[in-house]
C-alpha cells in the first residue's frame, strides 16, 4: 500500500511541477515579447532607454 501511495504522490508532484514550468515558460515568453517591443519602439531622443531604471 505504501509504494502505491508513494507512486501516486510522485505523479502528483511531477504533474504539478510540469504545470508550473509551463506557466513559467509562458510568462518568460510574454516578458521577452514586451522587452523586444520596448527595444524596437524606444525613443530616439535622450539616452534611448524606454524603461525608467
Amino acid at each position: 500500500m505504501v509504494p502505491l501511495l508513494l507512486v501516486l504522490l510522485l505523479i502528483l508532484i511531477l504533474f504539478g511541477a510540469g504545470f508550473a514550468v509551463k506557466i513559467l515558460w509562458w510568462i518568460a515568453i510574454i516578458v521577452l515579447v514586451l522587452w523586444l517591443i520596448g527595444f524596437v519602439a524606444r525613443p530616439k531622443s535622450g539616452n534611448g532607454r524606454w524603461y525608467r531604471w
